[in-house]
């Protein structure tokens, strides 16, 4: 049996409880997963302090010396146990909160230990809470053995010197551990031994994973030097090198997977070759164009235009920012489509958005004979019955709609053209339900308003074509962001009041509905009626996700038609109604969202002609990432540069849902905040695989279609559906 499969119960210190766990908080079942688990960060221990030198300002610190009585002291919740610990240079506490049982069994008194902590002050005395120890080397055991005192017939300097030279170029493995896991023991030390003891056991080099050519092209270590080095450097630049490989196959094989479905795809799926460029095109750009074009908008439609008429099927990735232009572009590309006998479809991710396409593409097409028609939720009976009809009779060329239109029950007349907009908000199986309503898949034009980083697009949607849309149509004036704090309230009222008094209207976002004993944040109820009261000449309304759909759309509505003047809600504005008459918005407790929330927040205003406003609302006291965050924020409008800024502040975590995408594992140890240049060498050498042996037939490509189906074995193909 292959060591990298066996049950992770049975490596020497698991067993059966400690697996269960291992499981259930890490995802590891077998030695291989263990493998996998790369620490987070190391610890050079290589140098041993005096307890004389240390003090309570000092980063983590290694000690060696002993344990020479416990006490425990506290009852219930506030018990903690204390071991007396010196070096023979001066002593200092070891306190256990947790797990106290655990570490009074496991340590003994006289008995020699290197310590590891941080260590504070607490009642005048230096202490380590919690602190990672293990047994002190073999020679310093003989001594306290035969003496009965490590520091006996030893100076203390000498003993140091000793121990420095056999710990030198010692950096220790951190590993990300779960409180419950820390309660039962299993803490960063406790996964160490457990890598330990499996290195032990994998005494033949591990296979290699990457073919030869490409390990020799790119200088990298092999995989076995660099999974070893990985968990227990045998110095920095081995650290550095084995995180620089495994780093770029992690990549690399993320890349692949994305490529060859791409290539797949398109052997597979042929697209509908849209050649014509008609009346209706033709009709709206002389006749109906609203305002002119930006460049980025051109560009954009030259991209869409020239898939859509190369004989495949268009998968296409549209990014643009809030009022950039986007649902004009999709309008224009869907009147391609109906030139060519064909009809679109837009799909929105809310009733209240789809209502506000519907009456702009309306508003755009005039007396153009096309026919846009909408189908929610709420279109039932009658009128549900007639749009159902005139979609397969081909009467209608637009349907409009949310989730409703992926029912099995709408059927298509010829349906060319699907447009989704922020496509984030649908799972991949909705979207796959749309883009098989047509016996040749559609073309598919994907539409976010949430700028994504190159590296992340790159990644989460690596098996789209990108478009950018890059400028903001002439006339929009940039928002001006301010950042002010709770004792600010009079200046901000004074900004509304006169806001108030040129007609425009407010968005005010609170994070929370109510008020909660466990935060101390703003709450929309308790917001509404202190505005109400200090606005009283002023209609006030409120919208939170409590609320029936029905009921927030209605009020939504009420605000869209200027029946209320100012507008309390949570995020569920974040993607909402058109108002170009709002003017202002304030984020209070701006400090709770990320940036590209409070981004898309701030995309509400600057609909109009108008200056607009967005207030930033937080406490004093906020910590020096938020005010990283917040400064982004101030500084710019630029929804690229900001999700650049969130994405280096914040790490990738699950922007946008990785699931949703053509990556098929998880990133274990690749950062794409950090590693966009290794990212781009990834993907060339990938796509040079892809193109030299699209037939997957070339024997020194074996190991990596080989390697690529075991990383995949668990996990279904989404990335055949955009």
């Amino acid at each position: 049996m292959n060591i990298l499969s066996q049950d992770i119960k049975y490596l020497q210190g698991v067993g059966p409880q400690r697996a269960l766990l291992l499981a259930n908080e890490l995802g590891i079942k077998t030695v291989g997963d263990l493998l996998a688990y790369y620490p987070y960060k190391y610890v050079d221990r290589s140098r041993i302090y005096k307890i004389c030198d240390i003090d309570g300002a000092m980063p983590y610190v290694q000690l060696c010396g002993q344990i020479f009585s416990f006490d425990t002291m506290g009852e219930g919740r506030n018990k903690r146990l204390i071991a007396h610990f010196s070096d023979g240079t001066g002593s200092i506490d070891l306190v256990w909160f947790q797990g106290i049982k655990y570490a009074a069994k496991s340590y003994d008194c006289r008995k020699p230990y290197i310590v590891f902590g941080k260590p504070t002050v607490f009642n005048g005395h230096i202490q380590i809470a919690h602190p990672e120890i293990e047994n002190a080397p073999e020679h310093l055991k003989e001594q306290a053995r035969t003496t009965g005192n490590l520091f006996e017939d030893t100076p203390v300097n000498s003993q140091f010197s000793i121990l420095n030279s056999q710990l030198s170029s010692q950096f220790r493995p951190s590993y990300n551990t779960s409180e419950k896991m820390k309660r039962s023991g299993l803490n960063s030390a406790a996964i160490a031994k457990l890598t330990a003891n499996m290195f032990k056991l994998l005494q033949q080099p591990l296979t290699e994973t990457l073919p030869p050519y490409i390990v020799q092209q790119h200088h990298l270590m092999s995989y076995d030097e660099a999974v070893r080095n990985i968990h227990y450097p045998s110095s920095p630049e081995a650290m550095r090198h084995a995180q620089l490989r495994l780093k770029f196959e992690e990549l690399f094989y993320v890349q692949l997977n994305i490529l060859r479905y791409v290539k797949d795809r398109q052997l597979r799926y042929k697209g509908i070759v849209f050649n014509t460029i008609g009346e209706h095109f033709n009709g709206f750009f002389y006749n109906h164009l609203p305002f002119q074009l930006t460049e980025a908008q051109k560009r954009v439609i030259r991209e869409i235009r020239a898939d859509m008429k190369s004989g495949r099927q268009m998968n296409r990735l549209l990014q643009g920012d809030v009022g950039s232009g986007k649902t004009l572009v999709a309008l224009m590309v869907a009147l391609i489509a109906i030139d060519n006998g064909f009809q679109a479809c837009i799909m929105a991710p809310t009733e209240i958005l789809a209502e506000q396409h519907l009456d702009t593409l309306r508003e755009f097409l005039g007396d153009l004979p096309v026919k846009v028609e909408l189908l929610t939720g709420a279109v039932k009976g009658k009128k549900r019955r007639a749009v159902l009809e005139g979609l397969v009779t081909g009467d209608i060329h637009i349907l409009v709609g949310t989730h409703a239109v992926i029912e099995d029950n709408v059927m298509f007349n010829q349906l060319g053209l699907v447009v989704i907009d922020e496509q984030h908000r649908f799972g991949v199986a909705q979207r796959a339900k749309l883009w098989m309503k047509n016996n040749v898949p559609p073309h598919v034009l994907v539409m976010t308003a949430t700028p994504i980083p190159r590296t992340l697009a790159m990644t989460l949607y690596g098996d789209l074509d990108v478009s950018i849309i890059d400028e903001l149509p002439p006339g929009r004036k940039p928002i001006r962001t301010v950042h002010m704090f709770d004792a600010h309230r009079p200046r901000i009222y004074q900004l509304m009041n006169r806001e108030l008094e040129l007609g425009r209207q407010i968005y005010i976002v609170y994070p929370l509905i109510q008020e909660t004993e466990k935060m101390d944040l703003k709450d929309l109820e308790a917001g509404f009626e202190e505005i109400s009261k200090a606005f009283p000449n002023y209609k006030v309304s409120k919208v939170h996700g409590k609320m029936k759909s029905a009921e927030k759309d209605a009020e939504m509505q009420r605000f869209a038609n200027h029946e209320t003047d100012i507008l309390v809600s949570t995020t569920v504005i974040e993607v909402g109604v058109n108002v170009p008459n709002a003017s202002v918005m304030i984020i209070e407790n701006a400090e709770r969202f990320g940036l590209s929330q409070l981004h898309q927040l701030r995309g509400r205003v600057g609909r109009g002609a108008d200056q607009s406003y967005c207030v930033l609302v937080t406490k004093f006291e906020i910590g020096e990432t938020t005010r990283k965050r917040i400064q982004v924020m101030v500084d710019t409008t630029d929804g690229f540069e900001i999700a650049e800024q969130d994405l280096k502040l914040r790490g990738p975590g699950d922007l946008e849902g990785t699931q949703q995408s053509g990556m098929a594992f998880d990133l274990k140890i690749a950062n794409l905040a950090r590693d966009g240049q290794i990212l781009t060498i990834a993907r060339d050498t990938a796509q040079s695989v892809i193109t030299s042996d699209p037939e997957e037939r070339n024997p020194q490509n074996d190991i990596l279609w080989r390697r690529l189906r075991e990383l995949r074995k668990d996990h279904v193909n989404w990335g055949a559906i955009s």
